[in-house]
């Protein structure tokens, strides 16, 4: 599928490519497109040639680790306006984890060689790109101090927040993913999950399959920022 105006705009806000300008851009994308996937839909396996790196126009992507006993390791999940593998791309070798879509998505593949290329014509290119790396890093260090600073209703809390944009009032959402796949990325098990989740009707928070529904934001935003012993 052609990329669009709207991915064209979501594309130049992403860390790697904000320093580009739209010139050296669009002379990198070219006339690539971005391939449609289903939801469950294998982008790479873990142990493929490294040689590209991807960007996500619409949907979730999650990168994982196959256990021997056939389960998995969630090591991070990507939306709409980020990349995911340019770190394995440029250290070459081989992938060290699968990418799956878990929604409907479009995902735009930037071959390695290509990038490389550019980077020889500009440098700072390769800059942008530690810059992007550490963006990854961070969050995935936010995410465990996450993990260990907060109760598991806090950790749902939260993950409720980052979906809506409002500040305020009340709020309606959908999960963008299985709630199997939510309690996996906070370090839950299915079960634990599901009680924790009940435990968020004292702050305003119903459930009905996967719509949410948040009485007060604000009220919410409160609990999850409370020191854990206060939960």
């Amino acid at each position: 599928m052609m990329m669009t105006t709207d991915d064209w705009t979501i594309l130049s806000r992403a860390p790697l490519f904000r320093a580009m300008g739209p010139d050296i851009l669009r002379s990198l994308i070219g006339g690539r497109t971005a391939r449609r996937y289903d939801r469950g839909e294998r982008i790479f396996q873990q142990d493929d040639p490294a040689d590209a790196f991807y960007f996500i126009c619409e949907g979730w992507v999650k990168l994982f680790r196959e256990r021997e006993d056939g389960g998995e390791i969630v090591v991070a999940i990507f939306t709409a306006g980020q990349t995911f593998a340019e770190a394995a791309m440029f250290l070459g070798g081989r992938y060290p984890a699968s990418a799956e879509t878990i929604s409907p998505a479009r995902v735009l593949r930037v071959e390695g060689a290509i990038l490389r290329q550019a980077i020889l014509k500009q440098p700072q290119l390769a800059f942008d790109m530690l810059a992007a790396a550490s963006i990854h890093l961070k969050q995935l260090v936010e995410q465990i101090e996450q993990l260990k600073a907060q109760s598991a209703p806090q950790r749902i809390a939260d993950f409720l927040l980052d979906q809506i944009s409002a500040v305020s009032g009340p709020a309606d959402i959908a999960l963008p993913y299985e709630k199997s796949l939510i309690a996996n990325r906070l370090g839950m098990q299915p079960e634990s999950f599901s009680r924790a989740l009940a435990r968020l009707r004292g702050v305003g928070v119903t459930v009905a399959r996967d719509n949410v529904h948040i009485g007060n934001i604000e009220k919410l935003a409160e609990f999850a920022a409370r020191p854990t012993g206060d939960d």
